[in-house]
């Protein structure tokens, strides 16, 4: 009895701690920045993808031939083009966007650039709308600063990504509202959603004011059940 007791009690907290917030939604807890709704030909600047070393970000987020990709925040869809060429027609990316105008010019673009392995997602501010265990891998390029409501999307993003799949956030020092976060603060608003930092590094800004994390789901183990001898 004692422990079953104990595993239903097991049970409970884990379903309370990684459970949907849909409840009352608490204000921010620091200030965040209005999302980017201007001229998209700032993302595509010559050289970027080699300021960035995009190649090894893909390459530390396991993104490989096959892979379902989600670009969150995704704007022109400069990110995206790169992933799909990478996962190849095998694969696919999630190129979302909360701006209807950004998801239409990612759709064009795709045609354009004959890139059938992306399909825009329109988004809301607090939920990407992806489906549950359906991406190996998840980046946000300097988009964390503009969520209001962290705790919901990263919800849904954890219920999206597959076991072992990769979550990257690249960002830059600053108080929230001068697009930035302070990384000690993202970093625990993401662990306290059910998530584990498994790399940290800074090479995707020269002068290394960026930083780049990875996460990964944590894993909820259960006690394994005790045996109760005969006669107790």
């Amino acid at each position: 009895m004692q422990s079953r007791l104990l595993i239903a009690t097991v049970l409970l907290v884990s379903a309370l701690t990684f459970a949907p917030v849909h409840a009352q939604v608490a204000p921010p807890q620091h200030p965040t920045s209005t999302p980017y709704a201007g001229d998209l030909s700032i993302f595509e600047s010559p050289g970027r993808a080699e300021r960035l070393h995009v190649d090894r970000v893909m390459d530390l987020l396991h993104i490989t031939p096959g892979k379902t990709v989600a670009d969150i925040g995704a704007g022109g869809g400069w990110f995206s083009v790169l992933a799909a060429r990478r996962v190849g027609p095998t694969g696919l990316v999630l190129a979302e966007d909360i701006n209807p105008q950004y998801i239409d010019a990612i759709r064009k673009r795709a045609d354009n650039e004959h890139l059938g392995n992306i399909k825009p997602v329109l988004g809301t501010p607090d939920d990407p709308k992806l489906p549950a265990e359906s991406v190996d891998a998840v980046l946000m390029l300097k988009v964390y600063h503009e969520i209001a409501h962290p705790e919901l999307v990263l919800d849904a993003l954890r219920t999206a990504m597959k076991p072992g799949a990769r979550f990257g956030i690249i960002d830059r020092n600053g108080t929230g509202a001068d697009h930035g976060l302070d990384e000690k603060i993202l970093r625990e608003e993401v662990e306290r959603a059910g998530f584990h930092q498994v790399g940290r590094y800074d090479f995707t800004k020269d002068d290394g004011q960026d930083y780049f994390l990875i996460f990964e789901k944590t894993k909820i183990v259960f006690p394994a059940p005790t045996t109760t001898p005969a006669g107790k």
